[in-house]
């Protein structure tokens, strides 16, 4: 019995180092008027254009993660109501919207931010910090969600700001290593690599993002202006995040794997595979780099906490909009079986490593998905 174990241990742990399960497979959500969210949604008709996302055509959801894009910041921090906005928060962003997705075990966040909003990212943090952040986490609370941070100023970013807006943040809402209070979910976005939101990443990856006690859950690398011509591009963006970039005055730290996931692309002028076709997917494509990336001065754990995608819905006027007849069923539906993920989330992983049976039985469980990949193949 105890050779049996012990024949079984020694793989599984070997494996357990060297490639991580996925935990994050998640999309925006750009609604269907372009990220403003600003009606509300009819349930049957929300239902007939996103239910490729709650069911991928086997009963299960096709991810485990939808981000609500975007919530406009100055209008949370002065909590406007008007023909688009309640209580600060666009009208279309519903408790009926999320649990729509909750009831599913898809967890939730609101982006607070994006590109269009990066002045009124700037004048709610100079006009009130402290309240902005009590205010997301108010909304956060209400509503069952988490946040992220959307601050897209790459020209002298208010950081004493946003550290000021994380702390209240984060006096109400704790970090939870559990991940069971969705609402003390708080993550930010970067750049696709760490040559642009440079000062962002910088102060983020030293300061919020390190530890067993983490200002910030995680970051998300963002998409680029367009989908890249390769596999190979994606991830050397990746790499960037990972090796940090010693030679910049102040360096960027190195990032640890486990503290970031990686975004694809998932509408295009027409349908592209990461929404259609999984087998000619730069989600295939990149899986073993997701799950094996070493880390490189920071974390312990081999690989990445997974991916995101930009964005289910209308996210633009050249852009195909994600529902029926282009519903992303063939691509993201079947990654999410082929690539096991879990649903709902699981505890994220954690710096350092798990050890002991823990270790083990994450070992087992990586190396039973690679099997059930094997026999497809």
């Amino acid at each position: 019995m105890t050779a049996a174990v012990g024949c079984l241990a020694w793989p599984a742990i070997a494996l357990a180092q060297a490639a991580s399960p996925i935990d994050i497979y998640g999309t925006w959500h750009c609604g269907d008027d372009y990220c403003t969210w600003s009606t509300v949604r009819d349930r049957v008709e929300f239902d007939q254009k996103n239910h490729w996302i709650i069911d991928a055509g086997d009963g299960l959801p096709s991810v485990n993660l939808v981000v609500l894009a975007f919530v406009n910041p100055l209008r949370l921090l002065e909590k406007t109501n008007d023909a688009q906005t309640l209580d600060g928060v666009p009208r279309g962003m519903t408790q009926e919207v999320v649990d729509y997705f909750k009831d599913r075990g898809i967890r939730v966040s609101l982006s607070i931010g994006g590109i269009t909003y990066v002045d009124d990212w700037n004048a709610a943090l100079a006009q009130d910090p402290v309240q902005f952040g009590l205010n997301a986490a108010e909304v956060a609370q209400r509503l069952g969600v988490g946040i992220e941070i959307d601050y897209e100023e790459n020209q002298g970013p208010d950081l004493a700001g946003l550290q000021a807006f994380i702390d209240a943040y984060r006096s109400q809402l704790p970090f939870d290593p559990t991940g069971q209070n969705h609402a003390a979910r708080l993550t930010i976005d970067f750049a696709a690599g760490d040559r642009w939101l440079i000062d962002l990443a910088t102060v983020a990856t030293r300061d919020w993002l390190p530890g067993p006690d983490p200002a910030l859950d995680y970051a998300n690398a963002m998409v680029t202006a367009r989908r890249p011509n390769s596999a190979g591009t994606v991830t050397g963006h990746w790499q960037e995040h990972v090796d940090g970039k010693p030679q910049y005055d102040p360096p960027i730290p190195p990032l640890a794997p486990a503290r970031f996931t990686g975004s694809l692309w998932l509408a295009g002028r027409s349908p592209i595979p990461e929404c259609v076709d999984f087998d000619a997917s730069y989600q295939l494509q990149t899986e073993d780099f997701v799950r094996t990336v070493a880390p490189n001065g920071a974390g312990e754990t081999p690989g990445m906490l997974g991916f995101m995608f930009w964005a289910a819905g209308c996210q633009g006027t050249r852009t195909e909009c994600t529902w029926p007849p282009n519903g992303c069923e063939g691509g993201m539906g079947v990654a999410a079986r082929e690539l096991d993920i879990p649903i709902p989330m699981p505890p994220l992983r954690e710096v350092p490593e798990p050890t002991g049976w823990l270790q083990l039985a994450s070992g087992i469980a990586l190396l039973l998905g690679l099997k059930r990949r094997s026999t497809r193949a």
